[in-house]
């Protein structure tokens, strides 16, 4: 990405034609009934260059011009934003920080609080995440980006018919804005309405908008059995020289899956490929093994049992976790179709609070330090931050289930914060899998998925991992066995909802008919009855997928 500005601040600074700066009229709307006091041509000047710099991908020298420019005038607005910006991508608690301090000094510009809002609405913190959209709505009503925005909050918020409206707006507005043409059919999906989404999809791709986009989106809308007219004009797309290489990661993505549906295992094999090529992810596995390695000397049994006592004594919280694409969705929704059990989704909260202990994914973290800060006091407080904020969520419910997948690194973590939590870990065949997450187009947190090598031994770090916190929390985590839940859905099922500490209700068995938004790549198989076909998919592949097969070792069952 060579400009870190979201879109709103990037299009809004270009109303300087001969600068890449910002102008002091500019950084505020125009309605704005008092005008922000002049900067100096010095700040100025800086601030310009800082965002020349940012645009060259120069982040730490944009970030010192920053600095610069508030150590001469402290609380500079657009100093503050600009560092916000530089943490996109990398750092989004330095972002919301920087974020919240511009907002603070220019309450009544929009794009702080839009930027503000999409920051919170990546941690998972959707209640300030909607009120600084709306307050940015509120000072500028027509600002599509904002109308995007909230929309994207209320879908993420399981609210994908308060979705609907906004981008309908947004699209009056700007019928070709590729936030809109893409967020509506998007909301759609998460509504099981496949069928308009589709035909939003391809208006989209008529339009000439977010094509790459539309295209790996519209495969996804339903299971082809005969040869769409789409796959041709797909490999046309990506015949083009000029296109980019994330499109083409869309382009290459899209075909396969297409080509999948056809059984037509090898080429679509080659578009997976080329996709995760196209990518440019590249993951260290060496300092993950170390990280992984450091967490297990870390998390004692003895260690989790003392500091256990004062954590939060609620049953509510229900963790499903487990690898990506090992059924951590359909045993959500089993579990969500019961009356007494509210489905969260994929929420970053402890994600967001093992980082802010020190827990982080880093060679240069010193997780016995991190580990040694949390205080009962600590504890009591992040445990009951941590309830009140799903509490949030479903008042009434007995179990609140965050089903976010990695999660299976923190789960010492759990079993300090709250003892009596249940986690469920779903497991599955593991070269199913592994093949299961290389197909999918995966954000760049997800980079370890893109090589089959690399996955494979990511695999055996995580099987390492569960294995300790078994042993952590003996008897404590229950083991879903994917194949198992499809041969015996009841059997399971009845196991789950018993694990749970609920009686059985029906409702569990017909999770299909479930009402509200499924937000995952796998929203189109949850709105289906189980189906056996995922079980042993991979042989599909197998003289295609050896690296995996051999860096998996004894976990592949050949």
């Amino acid at each position: 990405m060579s400009n870190r500005l979201p879109p709103a601040w990037a299009k809004h600074l270009k109303t300087q034609p001969s600068a890449r700066a910002v102008s002091p009229k500019a950084a505020a709307p125009k309605a704005q009934p008092k005008a922000s006091p002049p900067r100096s041509q010095a700040d100025d000047l800086l601030l310009r260059q800082a965002l020349e710099l940012q645009a060259a991908e120069q982040l730490p020298e944009a970030e010192e011009l920053c600095l610069k420019v508030l150590a001469r005038t402290p609380n500079h607005p657009l100093a503050f934003y600009i560092l916000g910006t530089l943490g996109i991508g990398y750092d989004t608690e330095k972002a919301l920080r920087y974020f919240a301090r511009a907002v603070a000094e220019e309450p009544r510009n929009p794009y702080y609080h839009l930027s503000l809002g999409e920051t919170y609405l990546k941690l998972s913190e959707f209640t300030p995440a909607i009120r600084h959209i709306q307050q940015a709505l509120a000072l500028k009503p027509d600002l599509v980006e904002a109308l995007c925005a909230l929309g994207d909050a209320y879908n993420s918020f399981d609210k994908g018919e308060m979705a609907l409206p906004l981008f309908e707006k947004a699209l009056k507005i700007d019928r070709d804005h590729p936030l809109a043409r893409i967020g509506l059919p998007r909301a759609l999906t998460s509504l099981g309405r496949m069928d308009e989404a589709a035909l939003h999809l391809k208006a989209a791709i008529e339009r000439r908008i977010a094509v790459p986009a539309a295209y790996n989106e519209l495969v996804r809308t339903r299971k082809y059995t005969e040869e769409p007219p789409e796959l041709a004009a797909i490999l046309r797309e990506l015949r083009d020289p000029g296109q980019m290489s994330e499109g083409a990661a869309a382009l290459h993505h899209a075909a396969g899956k297409a080509l999948n549906d056809l059984r037509r295992y090898k080429e679509a094999m080659d578009h997976f490929k080329q996709g995760n090529l196209a990518g440019g992810q590249k993951f260290d596995i060496g300092s993950y093994r170390r990280w992984v390695d450091a967490m297990i000397e870390t998390f004692t049994p003895e260690l989790v049992t003392s500091m256990a006592a004062y954590g939060n004594p609620s049953e509510a919280p229900v963790f499903v976790v487990g690898m990506p694409r090992s059924g951590t969705t359909l045993t959500e929704q089993i579990c969500a179709s019961h009356p007494d059990v509210h489905g969260a989704g994929e929420l970053s909260k402890l994600r967001r609070i093992a980082n802010g202990i020190g827990l982080k994914d880093s060679p240069d973290a010193n997780l016995g330090k991190s580990v040694a800060t949390i205080t009962p006091e600590l504890t009591k407080t992040l445990a009951a931050e941590h309830l009140a904020y799903l509490r949030e969520r479903a008042p009434a419910a007995l179990r609140i289930v965050d089903k976010m997948p990695h999660n299976f690194e923190l789960i010492g973590l759990v079993g300090i914060l709250f003892p009596n939590a249940r986690i469920i870990h779903c497991r599955r065949d593991a070269i199913d899998n592994c093949i299961s997450c290389f197909v999918l187009q995966f954000s760049e947190a997800h980079s370890y998925s893109a090589d089959l090598e690399t996955l494979g031994l990511y695999y055996r770090e995580y099987d390492r991992l569960m294995r300790h916190w078994s042993k952590v929390l003996p008897g404590r985590i229950f083991e879903n066995q994917y194949e198992t839940l499809i041969e015996n859905q009841e059997e399971q099922s009845r196991r789950l909802i018993d694990y749970l500490g609920l009686p059985w209700d029906e409702a569990c068995l017909r999770f299909f008919d479930r009402a509200g938004s499924v937000n995952t790549y796998s929203n189109w198989q949850v709105r289906q009855p189980i189906y056996k076909s995922s079980v042993k998919r991979w042989k599909n592949y197998e003289s295609e997928i050896q690296p995996l097969i051999e860096a998996l070792g004894d976990l592949a069952e050949v």
